[in-house]
């Protein structure tokens, strides 16, 4: 399962920590360009919209502008990070039954480390938590899934259910072949947009999950 949108409440934080840190330098985005890059590493997204608006903007200056983000939606979130409603009893759900749970993220680890934190996650909640510095490319490549399956030692593709609730979410799902490919509305794209996108399930939350069972 993905975390900001899809097991993580969204209030938006994201969004406004990059236009926060790319508007520092002269850098304006459209709501269109950051809905287009939602689930991607987050490293990834500053480099593409640095190198579309600032075609010549040096290898440093994308590096001082990502850590801008960082410290941008760190600020933001120590002001409060819930997680969506019914996220951890469903975690509890599949657990029980011998279901493994893995996060990925396009978050670092280190801003993943304060979510963490926050929502006091670290420990006995889930099985493992993929970040997106850990991978050689971020969504849609299918690698932070892989990773996932690595992680908990899941073997067969077919037997993964991959959930978020972005376009890059599920079309990471269909790269990986997995056999379940969930959308959840619940966050940065709504259910119109997901549809487009290579699904086998749309549902509102993870709350609904335990009903695809």
């Amino acid at each position: 399962m993905d975390m900001a949108g899809t097991t993580v409440h969204d209030g938006g934080e994201v969004p406004a920590a990059f236009r926060s840190a790319l508007a520092a330098h002269g850098v304006g985005v459209t709501d269109d360009e950051l809905a287009g890059v939602r689930g991607a590493s987050k490293r990834e997204v500053i480099r593409t919209l640095m190198t579309r608006h600032q075609p010549d903007a040096l290898p440093s200056l994308v590096e001082e502008v990502y850590d801008e983000f960082r410290a941008a939606l760190a600020e933001r979130y120590a002001a409060g990070v819930r997680a969506v409603e019914g996220a951890e009893d469903v975690f509890d759900w599949l657990r029980r039954r011998d279901v493994r749970v893995a996060l990925n993220t396009g978050f670092d680890r280190t801003i993943t480390g304060l979510l963490l934190d926050a929502l006091g996650w670290r420990e006995g909640v889930v099985d493992a938590v993929v970040c997106g510095d850990e991978v050689r490319q971020g969504r849609p490549a299918p690698y932070l899934i892989f990773r996932a399956m690595e992680a908990t030692g899941a073997a067969s593709v077919h037997r993964v259910m991959n959930v978020g609730d972005t376009e890059l979410d599920l079309r990471a799902g269909w790269n990986a072949g997995v056999g379940c490919n969930v959308g959840v509305t619940s966050g940065a794209h709504p259910r119109e947009r997901l549809a487009r996108a290579p699904h086998t399930h749309l549902i509102e939350s993870v709350a609904s999950l335990p009903e695809l069972w």
